[in-house]
């Protein structure tokens, strides 16, 4: 057995896995891959920003952003994730929603060509009310990060 499952880690989850466990879409499925996750404590999620995202034509056309609002969506659904491996296949297609966003930083701009990456930890849960924590980084520098309570329905 290897190191990974030892720890508990779940393998990594493509983009079909993620859209069979949340039931974001185009063109507000901000997540491509999920690089690690353990169950009930935390997530790594990956988005890959691309010139061809549709927000990219107003946000800014000379010089192109991400918007900070779906940077704190991408970590949201990186956590919805993480909450559906938690909970199990019962859980999937269950919606997750925002209950309250706090603390939130915005350290340096996201814009095409960057590797978003999504590290999100749990800090509590009880009964359907979970909170964590998160922060968006691009090549080992913290990109944007806040804490973040959702209630799953």
């Amino acid at each position: 057995m290897d190191t990974a499952n030892q720890q508990g880690r779940v393998p990594d989850l493509d983009i079909e896995r993620i859209r069979a466990m949340i039931p974001h879409r185009y063109p507000f499925l901000m997540i491509d891959r999920v690089v690690e996750i353990i169950p009930d404590a935390s997530a790594v999620g990956i988005k890959n920003v691309s010139i061809n995202e549709p927000y990219f034509a107003g946000h800014f056309p000379q010089r192109p952003v991400m918007p900070g609002v779906l940077i704190i969506e991408a970590m949201a659904q990186t956590a919805a994730v993480l909450v559906m491996s938690s909970l199990g296949q019962e859980a999937e297609g269950k919606l997750v929603y925002f209950m309250s966003i706090d603390g939130v930083r915005f350290r340096r701009p996201v814009v095409p060509g960057d590797r978003l990456e999504l590290h999100v930890e749990k800090i509590q849960s009880r009964a359907n009310v979970w909170k964590f924590s998160g922060k968006g980084i691009v090549e080992g520098k913290v990109a944007a990060e806040a804490t973040f309570a959702a209630m799953i329905r």
